[in-house]
């Protein structure tokens, strides 16, 4: 590998303003951004990224699916690309950083190497990934997702909106249903340069995370069934009340994300009770769980808790509680060499680190499966994301990208 110079820097002045242009796509009044995938305003930005990758040399191809890939040449240019990218597509209500800092932190290494005359073995390509956000066509990560191998791409293209809009349509209508094959491309490595999206490095006064790897999850629904009963004349002794058996069942799960602390997470994120009549004690509940945890065995020691704490608070109340599971996520854990060559760019650099585990899913996850990837983090005022006031700034932003650059260039000449 050759050495990297001391003062090898990204234009942070190129990537901040670029960042801002982007962010006048699909602007929100709140000072977010509305760019829901194959919408209008995604095609904009595609548009407008694509415009620049080939501004900087770079060869740009879209796949079937609708990924993006811009390709800058390496001097072995047989050999196989290193990845940046992240996505394009935002939440409703989103904000203004969450994956398009990835992405064009990814262009902005390719052009700084350009303005330095810099040259890699290995190819560069900037992609990206097609409805990360899940937000129009469900479920999320569909693009990257395809090109792992994850999903069938018939399925992909397939998946409808609430207008019933399919995305094979919607590719085509704007103009981005690309003729290369998904997946099957070779990769040396991948990178994902992304805001944290939680508060754990502000809290911590920390620039770059390291992200080790991300949370496994498990996705149930819980349904209760008791009996029906008018309230005002049935004793609460009496009752099957779904509620009051939710009620125990979710004050345990608590007591057990508490044992497995302080990784441990768990969310009830939708409660449902029927027939929903206020003078009518219900005869169903229907509640939502999330639970997640970075290490497999714990996780699964917290399901097998969590299907007994379901019996035992049910059964002896006299009511039924069926636990369905609807998504399992197992624990990633990210490729040593691409961990050690972002530590190695944040020492080169002087900036404050520390090891992190992703709580949220990323395309990084599902290119883990097929490439050695890293993923690096920076902080978000608040840890806020998903949302219009999201915030990173301006010197954090900078700082992700020289990590990031390093890191590549520790990669893509090995």
């Amino acid at each position: 590998m050759k050495d990297i110079p001391d003062d090898l820097r990204i234009n942070g002045e190129r990537l901040l303003a670029r960042l801002s242009e982007m962010a006048r796509i699909g602007a929100t009044p709140k000072g977010g951004v509305s760019r829901l995938a194959l919408t209008d305003e995604d095609k904009a930005a595609r548009d407008l990224f694509t415009k620049w990758c080939r501004a900087a040399g770079c060869t740009v191809t879209v796949d079937q699916v609708g990924n993006i890939f811009a390709r800058r040449i390496g001097t072995q240019d047989d050999l196989a690309s290193v990845f940046l990218g992240s996505h394009l597509d935002s939440q409703p209500t989103g904000g203004r950083f969450d994956g398009v800092y990835g992405v064009l932190a990814g262009l902005e290494v390719i052009e700084t190497m350009n303005d330095r005359g810099i040259s890699t073995k290995h190819p560069l390509e900037v992609v990206s990934w097609t409805s990360e956000e899940g937000a129009r066509f469900s479920p999320a990560m569909v693009g990257s997702g395809v090109f792992a191998g994850v999903f069938e791409l018939g399925y992909v293209l397939s998946r409808a909106d609430k207008d019933g809009l399919t995305l094979r349509d919607e590719l085509k209508r704007i103009g981005y249903a690309g003729e290369e094959p998904v997946g099957g491309r070779q990769v040396r490595a991948a990178f994902e340069l992304h805001i944290e999206q939680g508060p754990i490095l502000e809290a911590e006064k920390v620039t770059i995370g390291v992200v080790s790897g991300v949370q496994g999850l498990l996705w149930y629904d819980l349904v209760i069934k008791g009996q029906e009963a008018h309230a005002g004349p049935t004793p609460m002794q009496l009752r099957r009340d779904p509620v009051a058996g939710l009620s125990s069942i979710i004050q345990k799960i608590y007591i057990l994300a508490e044992e497995n602390a302080p990784h441990a997470r768990v969310t009830f994120g939708d409660i449902k009770v029927e027939p929903g009549s206020r003078n009518t004690v219900p005869g169903r509940v229907t509640l939502a769980i999330d639970l997640r945890h970075p290490d497999p065995e714990v996780l699964d020691s917290m399901d097998r808790e969590l299907r007994s704490i379901v019996e035992s608070q049910c059964h002896p109340a006299g009511l039924t509680g069926k636990l369905e599971e609807v998504w399992y996520m197992p624990p990633v854990f990210f490729a040593p060499e691409c961990i050690s060559a972002i530590r190695g760019a944040v020492e080169g650099l002087g900036l404050p680190a520390m090891d992190i585990v992703s709580g949220a899913g990323h395309d990084a996850l599902y290119l883990s499966k097929v490439a050695p990837t890293g993923m690096i983090f920076i902080p978000c005022r608040g840890g806020l994301s998903h949302n219009e006031g999201e915030y990173a700034s301006p010197g954090d932003l900078i700082a992700g990208g020289n990590v990031l650059l390093r890191a590549v260039l520790e990669i893509a000449d090995s």
